[in-house]
Protein backbone atom coordinates (compact mmCIF):
# COMPACT_ATOMS: atom_id res chain seq x y z
CA UNK A 1 0.00 0.00 0.00
CA UNK A 2 0.92 3.55 -0.76
CA UNK A 3 1.74 5.76 2.40
CA UNK A 4 -0.27 8.92 2.55
CA UNK A 5 2.47 11.31 1.84
CA UNK A 6 2.13 14.65 4.68
CA UNK A 7 3.13 17.64 5.64
CA UNK A 8 2.74 18.96 8.83
CA UNK A 9 1.92 22.94 9.28
CA UNK A 10 3.25 24.03 12.92
CA UNK A 11 4.85 26.04 15.51
CA UNK A 12 6.52 24.00 17.14
CA UNK A 13 4.88 22.70 20.02
CA UNK A 14 0.93 21.20 18.68
CA UNK A 15 2.74 20.00 15.42
CA UNK A 16 5.03 17.84 16.91
CA UNK A 17 2.64 16.23 19.57
CA UNK A 18 0.13 15.67 16.49
CA UNK A 19 3.39 13.86 14.96
CA UNK A 20 4.09 12.19 18.31
CA UNK A 21 0.44 10.60 18.80
CA UNK A 22 -0.81 9.86 15.85
CA UNK A 23 1.76 9.31 12.51
CA UNK A 24 4.93 8.67 14.62
CA UNK A 25 5.25 5.01 13.92
CA UNK A 26 2.29 4.61 11.64
CA UNK A 27 2.69 3.08 8.64
CA UNK A 28 -0.31 4.69 6.64
CA UNK A 29 1.15 7.85 6.47
CA UNK A 30 4.73 9.28 5.31
CA UNK A 31 5.39 12.58 7.35
CA UNK A 32 7.73 14.42 4.45
CA UNK A 33 8.14 17.58 6.18
CA UNK A 34 7.39 19.71 9.18
CA UNK A 35 6.83 23.78 8.63
CA UNK A 36 7.12 26.21 10.96
CA UNK A 37 5.71 29.64 11.70
CA UNK A 38 4.66 32.19 14.20
CA UNK A 39 8.12 31.98 15.98
CA UNK A 40 11.13 33.17 15.17
CA UNK A 41 14.16 30.95 14.28
CA UNK A 42 12.35 27.39 14.76
CA UNK A 43 12.98 26.54 10.98
CA UNK A 44 15.96 24.98 9.40
CA UNK A 45 16.01 22.55 11.91
CA UNK A 46 15.13 18.62 12.02
CA UNK A 47 12.78 16.59 13.93
CA UNK A 48 15.53 14.41 15.01
CA UNK A 49 15.50 10.19 14.17
CA UNK A 50 15.50 9.29 18.38
CA UNK A 51 11.53 11.61 18.19
CA UNK A 52 10.90 10.60 15.18
CA UNK A 53 11.08 6.58 15.26
CA UNK A 54 12.04 3.44 13.28
CA UNK A 55 9.76 4.84 9.87
CA UNK A 56 12.45 8.03 9.76
CA UNK A 57 15.70 7.16 10.58
CA UNK A 58 17.10 10.42 9.12
CA UNK A 59 14.35 12.23 11.03
CA UNK A 60 12.08 15.08 9.58
CA UNK A 61 13.62 18.12 7.89
CA UNK A 62 11.42 21.78 8.85
CA UNK A 63 10.96 24.08 6.97
CA UNK A 64 9.58 28.23 6.74
CA UNK A 65 5.88 27.85 6.19
CA UNK A 66 6.46 30.22 2.92
CA UNK A 67 7.71 27.47 1.97
CA UNK A 68 4.62 25.33 1.63
CA UNK A 69 3.44 25.36 -1.69
CA UNK A 70 6.59 24.76 -3.30
CA UNK A 71 7.21 21.69 -0.65
CA UNK A 72 3.33 20.09 -2.24
CA UNK A 73 4.31 20.39 -5.14
CA UNK A 74 7.73 19.03 -5.18
CA UNK A 75 7.30 15.85 -3.04
CA UNK A 76 3.43 15.34 -4.71
CA UNK A 77 2.04 15.83 -1.17
CA UNK A 78 -1.33 14.16 -0.77
CA UNK A 79 -2.42 16.36 2.53
CA UNK A 80 -1.46 18.56 5.02
CA UNK A 81 -2.29 18.79 8.90
CA UNK A 82 -2.99 21.93 10.37
CA UNK A 83 -0.95 22.17 13.70
CA UNK A 84 -1.00 25.06 15.04
CA UNK A 85 -3.53 27.88 17.20
CA UNK A 86 -4.69 31.37 17.79
CA UNK A 87 -5.09 32.10 14.32
CA UNK A 88 -8.86 33.07 12.88
CA UNK A 89 -11.09 31.44 11.22
CA UNK A 90 -9.96 33.15 7.91
CA UNK A 91 -6.34 33.03 8.09
CA UNK A 92 -7.18 28.96 8.48
CA UNK A 93 -9.36 28.78 5.58
CA UNK A 94 -6.64 30.89 3.44
CA UNK A 95 -4.23 28.12 4.30
CA UNK A 96 -6.55 25.60 3.05
CA UNK A 97 -7.13 27.55 -0.07
CA UNK A 98 -3.33 27.50 -0.65
CA UNK A 99 -3.09 24.21 0.30
CA UNK A 100 -5.98 22.92 -1.71
CA UNK A 101 -4.56 24.96 -4.84
CA UNK A 102 -1.67 23.27 -4.64
CA UNK A 103 -3.25 19.74 -5.38
CA UNK A 104 -3.28 18.26 -1.52
CA UNK A 105 -6.19 17.59 0.93
CA UNK A 106 -6.21 20.07 4.10
CA UNK A 107 -6.21 18.10 7.34
CA UNK A 108 -7.55 18.82 11.05
CA UNK A 109 -7.20 16.68 13.40
CA UNK A 110 -9.96 16.19 16.70
CA UNK A 111 -9.64 16.07 20.42
CA UNK A 112 -10.18 12.50 20.16
CA UNK A 113 -7.14 11.51 18.75
CA UNK A 114 -4.55 13.40 20.13
CA UNK A 115 -5.98 13.65 24.14
CA UNK A 116 -3.90 11.30 26.16
CA UNK A 117 -5.60 9.58 28.84
CA UNK A 118 -3.87 9.66 32.12
CA UNK A 119 -3.68 7.73 35.36
CA UNK A 120 -3.94 10.43 37.59
CA UNK A 121 -6.88 13.14 37.85
CA UNK A 122 -5.85 15.73 35.13
CA UNK A 123 -7.71 19.25 35.44
CA UNK A 124 -6.70 21.30 32.07
CA UNK A 125 -6.91 25.14 32.11
CA UNK A 126 -6.98 26.86 28.54
CA UNK A 127 -7.74 30.06 26.63
CA UNK A 128 -9.90 31.40 23.84
CA UNK A 129 -7.14 33.35 23.10
CA UNK A 130 -3.09 34.42 24.32
CA UNK A 131 -3.51 37.26 26.93
CA UNK A 132 -6.79 35.93 28.54
CA UNK A 133 -5.38 35.11 31.64
CA UNK A 134 -5.04 31.90 31.47
CA UNK A 135 -1.39 32.07 33.69
CA UNK A 136 -2.84 33.37 36.61
CA UNK A 137 -5.75 31.45 36.80
CA UNK A 138 -3.48 28.26 36.53
CA UNK A 139 -1.54 30.09 39.86
CA UNK A 140 -4.51 30.19 41.24
CA UNK A 141 -5.77 26.43 40.81
CA UNK A 142 -2.83 24.81 41.78
CA UNK A 143 -2.89 27.60 45.18
CA UNK A 144 -5.97 26.16 46.10
CA UNK A 145 -5.00 22.23 45.04
CA UNK A 146 -1.70 22.24 47.32
CA UNK A 147 -4.02 23.79 49.95
CA UNK A 148 -6.03 20.81 49.78
CA UNK A 149 -2.79 18.88 50.57
CA UNK A 150 -2.54 17.71 47.05
CA UNK A 151 0.77 17.70 45.02
CA UNK A 152 0.85 19.35 42.36
CA UNK A 153 2.35 18.79 38.49
CA UNK A 154 2.12 21.04 36.20
CA UNK A 155 2.29 20.51 32.60
CA UNK A 156 2.87 23.17 30.35
CA UNK A 157 2.05 23.52 26.28
CA UNK A 158 5.54 23.06 24.61
CA UNK A 159 7.90 25.78 23.74
CA UNK A 160 10.72 23.96 22.52
CA UNK A 161 13.09 26.26 20.53
CA UNK A 162 16.36 24.46 21.18
CA UNK A 163 17.69 21.00 20.99
CA UNK A 164 14.87 18.89 20.54
CA UNK A 165 16.64 15.88 21.67
CA UNK A 166 17.55 17.14 24.69
CA UNK A 167 14.07 19.24 25.31
CA UNK A 168 11.95 15.49 25.05
CA UNK A 169 11.23 15.91 29.16
CA UNK A 170 11.85 18.59 30.97
CA UNK A 171 11.34 19.20 34.84
CA UNK A 172 11.97 22.42 36.51
CA UNK A 173 11.80 22.47 40.62
CA UNK A 174 14.11 25.38 40.93
CA UNK A 175 15.22 28.55 39.54
CA UNK A 176 18.32 27.02 38.53
CA UNK A 177 16.60 25.06 36.33
CA UNK A 178 15.79 27.35 34.28
CA UNK A 179 19.05 28.36 33.37
CA UNK A 180 19.87 24.81 32.91
CA UNK A 181 17.60 24.45 30.54
CA UNK A 182 18.68 27.72 28.76
CA UNK A 183 15.45 28.54 28.06
CA UNK A 184 13.81 31.56 26.56
CA UNK A 185 12.13 34.53 27.93
CA UNK A 186 8.61 33.01 26.62
CA UNK A 187 9.58 29.73 28.78
CA UNK A 188 10.63 31.89 32.09
CA UNK A 189 7.53 33.57 31.93
CA UNK A 190 5.52 30.45 31.89
CA UNK A 191 7.51 28.34 34.52
CA UNK A 192 9.12 30.89 37.36
CA UNK A 193 5.63 31.63 38.51
CA UNK A 194 4.97 27.91 39.23
CA UNK A 195 8.46 27.54 40.56
CA UNK A 196 7.86 30.42 42.62
CA UNK A 197 4.64 29.06 44.15
CA UNK A 198 6.00 25.51 44.76
CA UNK A 199 4.16 23.78 42.11
CA UNK A 200 6.81 21.04 39.79
CA UNK A 201 6.32 22.31 35.83
CA UNK A 202 7.09 19.86 33.08
CA UNK A 203 7.44 20.71 29.78
CA UNK A 204 9.14 19.49 26.62
CA UNK A 205 8.02 17.21 23.01
CA UNK A 206 7.49 13.98 23.76
CA UNK A 207 4.11 14.13 26.12
CA UNK A 208 3.06 10.75 27.02
CA UNK A 209 6.72 10.82 28.54
CA UNK A 210 6.22 13.83 29.98
CA UNK A 211 2.82 12.63 31.34
CA UNK A 212 4.36 8.95 32.79
CA UNK A 213 7.15 10.86 34.74
CA UNK A 214 4.82 13.46 36.32
CA UNK A 215 2.42 10.61 37.24
CA UNK A 216 5.02 9.23 39.73
CA UNK A 217 5.19 12.72 41.87
CA UNK A 218 1.93 14.02 41.80
CA UNK A 219 -1.58 13.62 43.11
CA UNK A 220 -3.22 15.81 40.48
CA UNK A 221 -2.32 16.50 36.75
CA UNK A 222 -2.25 20.51 35.88
CA UNK A 223 -2.59 20.94 32.11
CA UNK A 224 -1.25 24.78 31.69
CA UNK A 225 -2.62 25.35 27.78
CA UNK A 226 -1.02 27.72 25.63
CA UNK A 227 -2.34 29.84 22.99
CA UNK A 228 -6.11 28.79 22.63
CA UNK A 229 -4.52 25.58 22.21
CA UNK A 230 -6.72 22.37 23.14
CA UNK A 231 -5.37 20.18 26.02
CA UNK A 232 -2.76 17.57 24.99
CA UNK A 233 -4.48 15.14 27.49
CA UNK A 234 -8.38 13.77 28.16
CA UNK A 235 -9.49 16.31 31.36
CA UNK A 236 -11.55 15.37 33.67
CA UNK A 237 -12.38 19.31 34.03
CA UNK A 238 -11.48 21.60 31.38
CA UNK A 239 -11.62 25.33 32.37
CA UNK A 240 -11.66 28.00 29.71
CA UNK A 241 -10.88 31.42 30.18
CA UNK A 242 -12.91 33.93 28.02
CA UNK A 243 -11.76 37.67 27.32
CA UNK A 244 -14.58 40.41 26.92
CA UNK A 245 -12.07 42.53 25.42
CA UNK A 246 -12.14 40.57 23.02
CA UNK A 247 -15.44 39.87 22.46
CA UNK A 248 -16.18 37.69 19.21
CA UNK A 249 -12.87 36.11 18.95
CA UNK A 250 -14.11 33.28 20.68
CA UNK A 251 -16.47 32.67 18.23
CA UNK A 252 -13.73 33.25 15.02
CA UNK A 253 -10.43 32.14 15.93
CA UNK A 254 -9.07 28.55 15.81
CA UNK A 255 -9.28 26.08 18.13
CA UNK A 256 -11.19 28.87 20.81
CA UNK A 257 -14.60 28.01 19.98
CA UNK A 258 -13.39 23.69 19.79
CA UNK A 259 -12.33 24.91 23.66
CA UNK A 260 -15.37 26.19 24.27
CA UNK A 261 -17.55 23.73 23.41
CA UNK A 262 -15.20 21.00 25.39
CA UNK A 263 -15.43 23.26 28.48
CA UNK A 264 -16.94 22.29 32.20
CA UNK A 265 -15.96 26.15 33.63
CA UNK A 266 -15.76 29.40 31.48
CA UNK A 267 -14.27 31.93 33.28
CA UNK A 268 -14.70 35.64 31.81
CA UNK A 269 -12.04 37.16 33.63
CA UNK A 270 -11.16 40.95 33.02
CA UNK A 271 -14.65 42.25 34.23
CA UNK A 272 -12.88 44.99 36.12
CA UNK A 273 -11.65 46.58 32.69
CA UNK A 274 -14.48 45.41 30.47
CA UNK A 275 -17.64 47.17 29.36
CA UNK A 276 -20.94 45.03 30.21
CA UNK A 277 -22.35 45.17 27.34
CA UNK A 278 -18.83 43.09 26.22
CA UNK A 279 -19.15 41.10 28.58
CA UNK A 280 -22.97 40.37 28.16
CA UNK A 281 -22.35 39.79 24.66
CA UNK A 282 -19.63 37.24 25.75
CA UNK A 283 -22.15 35.67 28.26
CA UNK A 284 -24.74 34.78 25.64
CA UNK A 285 -22.05 33.47 22.61
CA UNK A 286 -20.47 30.78 25.37
CA UNK A 287 -24.08 29.77 26.28
CA UNK A 288 -24.99 29.50 22.58
CA UNK A 289 -22.18 27.07 21.98
CA UNK A 290 -22.11 25.27 25.81
CA UNK A 291 -25.04 25.72 28.09
CA UNK A 292 -23.80 22.97 30.21
CA UNK A 293 -20.99 25.12 31.21
CA UNK A 294 -20.01 26.74 34.47
CA UNK A 295 -19.66 30.47 34.32
CA UNK A 296 -17.65 32.46 36.37
CA UNK A 297 -16.85 36.14 36.55
CA UNK A 298 -13.20 37.24 37.41
CA UNK A 299 -11.02 40.37 37.74
CA UNK A 300 -6.89 40.42 37.09
CA UNK A 301 -6.23 43.31 39.50
CA UNK A 302 -2.98 45.13 39.12
CA UNK A 303 -0.18 45.32 41.79
CA UNK A 304 2.19 47.69 41.36
CA UNK A 305 5.98 48.11 42.86
CA UNK A 306 6.45 51.83 43.10
CA UNK A 307 3.69 53.53 41.86
CA UNK A 308 5.34 56.83 42.31
CA UNK A 309 8.21 56.22 40.40
CA UNK A 310 5.07 56.68 37.16
CA UNK A 311 3.48 59.42 38.48
CA UNK A 312 4.44 62.85 35.71
CA UNK A 313 6.60 60.52 34.06
CA UNK A 314 7.95 59.15 30.46
CA UNK A 315 7.35 55.77 30.65
CA UNK A 316 8.42 53.04 28.03
CA UNK A 317 5.68 50.10 28.60
CA UNK A 318 7.16 46.68 27.96
CA UNK A 319 4.45 43.31 28.09
CA UNK A 320 4.42 40.03 27.36
CA UNK A 321 5.47 39.11 23.91
CA UNK A 322 3.06 36.48 22.54
CA UNK A 323 -0.03 38.31 23.76
CA UNK A 324 1.20 41.39 21.87
CA UNK A 325 1.99 39.57 18.54
CA UNK A 326 -0.33 36.89 17.26
CA UNK A 327 -2.39 37.74 20.50
CA UNK A 328 -3.27 41.12 18.72
CA UNK A 329 -3.72 42.71 22.12
CA UNK A 330 -3.38 46.13 21.79
CA UNK A 331 -2.50 46.68 25.86
CA UNK A 332 -1.65 44.83 28.83
CA UNK A 333 -0.53 45.29 32.42
CA UNK A 334 1.68 47.87 32.10
CA UNK A 335 -0.51 50.10 30.24
CA UNK A 336 -3.19 50.09 32.73
CA UNK A 337 -0.25 51.13 35.27
CA UNK A 338 0.33 53.74 33.21
CA UNK A 339 -2.94 55.04 32.73
CA UNK A 340 -3.69 54.27 36.21
CA UNK A 341 -0.55 56.36 38.08
CA UNK A 342 -0.95 59.44 35.11
CA UNK A 343 2.16 58.41 33.35
CA UNK A 344 3.36 61.28 31.75
CA UNK A 345 3.33 59.84 28.41
CA UNK A 346 4.18 56.61 26.88
CA UNK A 347 7.02 56.32 25.00
CA UNK A 348 6.87 54.82 21.14
CA UNK A 349 10.15 52.51 20.93
CA UNK A 350 9.82 51.91 17.01
CA UNK A 351 12.54 54.66 16.45
CA UNK A 352 15.14 52.67 18.89
CA UNK A 353 14.15 49.22 18.10
CA UNK A 354 17.42 47.16 16.27
CA UNK A 355 17.89 43.86 15.11
CA UNK A 356 14.78 41.02 15.84
CA UNK A 357 13.14 43.76 17.99
CA UNK A 358 12.49 45.53 14.58
CA UNK A 359 11.92 42.26 12.62
CA UNK A 360 9.16 41.99 15.31
CA UNK A 361 7.48 45.12 14.87
CA UNK A 362 7.73 44.60 10.55
CA UNK A 363 5.86 41.22 11.46
CA UNK A 364 3.25 42.87 13.88
CA UNK A 365 2.78 46.33 12.35
CA UNK A 366 -0.19 46.53 14.66
CA UNK A 367 1.91 46.69 18.05
CA UNK A 368 1.81 50.31 18.03
CA UNK A 369 3.76 52.24 20.98
CA UNK A 370 4.83 48.89 23.33
CA UNK A 371 7.45 46.76 23.28
CA UNK A 372 7.08 43.25 23.38
CA UNK A 373 9.14 41.18 25.65
CA UNK A 374 10.55 39.05 22.91
CA UNK A 375 13.46 36.79 23.77
CA UNK A 376 13.35 33.83 21.43
CA UNK A 377 17.56 32.98 21.82
CA UNK A 378 20.34 34.69 22.92
CA UNK A 379 20.57 37.59 20.25
CA UNK A 380 16.89 38.41 20.38
CA UNK A 381 17.32 38.97 24.38
CA UNK A 382 20.02 41.65 23.31
CA UNK A 383 18.63 42.89 21.07
CA UNK A 384 15.51 44.01 23.41
CA UNK A 385 18.42 44.89 26.12
CA UNK A 386 19.50 46.88 23.65
CA UNK A 387 16.32 48.45 22.09
CA UNK A 388 15.16 49.18 25.86
CA UNK A 389 18.39 51.33 26.72
CA UNK A 390 18.01 53.34 23.64
CA UNK A 391 14.57 54.67 24.18
CA UNK A 392 14.51 57.93 25.73
CA UNK A 393 12.43 57.32 28.76
CA UNK A 394 12.25 57.94 32.65
CA UNK A 395 10.84 54.64 33.67
CA UNK A 396 10.54 51.13 32.39
CA UNK A 397 7.12 49.64 33.49
CA UNK A 398 7.41 46.05 33.15
CA UNK A 399 4.02 44.18 32.74
CA UNK A 400 5.51 40.17 31.61
CA UNK A 401 4.89 37.85 34.35
CA UNK A 402 8.67 37.69 35.59
CA UNK A 403 11.50 40.38 36.18
CA UNK A 404 13.63 41.12 33.22
CA UNK A 405 16.50 42.97 35.05
CA UNK A 406 17.69 39.45 36.42
CA UNK A 407 17.74 38.42 32.38
CA UNK A 408 18.89 41.98 30.97
CA UNK A 409 20.80 45.01 32.36
CA UNK A 410 18.12 48.00 32.13
CA UNK A 411 19.68 51.45 32.83
CA UNK A 412 16.50 53.12 33.74
CA UNK A 413 14.59 53.01 36.63
CA UNK A 414 12.08 49.83 36.70
CA UNK A 415 8.57 49.06 37.96
CA UNK A 416 7.22 45.39 38.00
CA UNK A 417 3.32 44.74 37.58
CA UNK A 418 1.71 41.76 39.27
CA UNK A 419 -1.46 40.48 38.70
CA UNK A 420 -3.54 37.53 40.06
CA UNK A 421 -6.78 36.10 39.38
CA UNK A 422 -10.03 36.95 41.67
CA UNK A 423 -13.17 35.44 41.59
CA UNK A 424 -16.31 37.43 42.05
CA UNK A 425 -19.18 36.12 43.75
CA UNK A 426 -20.19 32.72 43.63
CA UNK A 427 -19.87 29.92 42.17
CA UNK A 428 -16.11 30.50 42.62
CA UNK A 429 -12.76 28.20 42.03
CA UNK A 430 -12.79 27.04 45.52
CA UNK A 431 -15.95 25.56 45.41
CA UNK A 432 -15.88 24.13 42.04
CA UNK A 433 -12.51 22.34 42.59
CA UNK A 434 -13.89 21.07 46.25
CA UNK A 435 -16.84 19.23 44.20
CA UNK A 436 -14.44 18.13 41.72
CA UNK A 437 -12.16 16.57 44.00
CA UNK A 438 -15.14 14.77 45.90
CA UNK A 439 -16.37 12.86 42.53
CA UNK A 440 -12.71 11.73 42.03
CA UNK A 441 -12.48 9.92 45.67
Amino acid sequence: MQRIRTIIMGAAGRDFHNFNVVYRDNKTYEVIAFTANQIPNIDGRKYPAALAGKLYPKGISIFPEKDLEKLIKKHKIDEVVFSYSDVSYNYVMSRSSIVNAAGAHFKLLGAGSTMIKSKKPVISICAVRTGSGKSQTTRRVSGILQRMGLKVAAIRHPMPYGDLEKQRVQRYGSIADLKKHKCTIEEIEEYEPHIVSGTIIYAGVDYKAIIEQAEKEADIILWDGGNNDMPFYKPDLHIVVADPLRTGHELSYYPSEANLRLANVVIINKVDSADNKSINQLRDHIRQVNSAATIVDAASPILVDHPEWITDKRALVVEDGPTLTHGEMKFGAGTVAAQKYNAKAIIDPRPYTVGTITDTFQKYPDIGVLLPAMGYGNKQIKDLETTINKVPCDVVIIGTPIDLTRLIKIKKPTVRIRYDLQEIGKPNLDTILAKFLKKTK
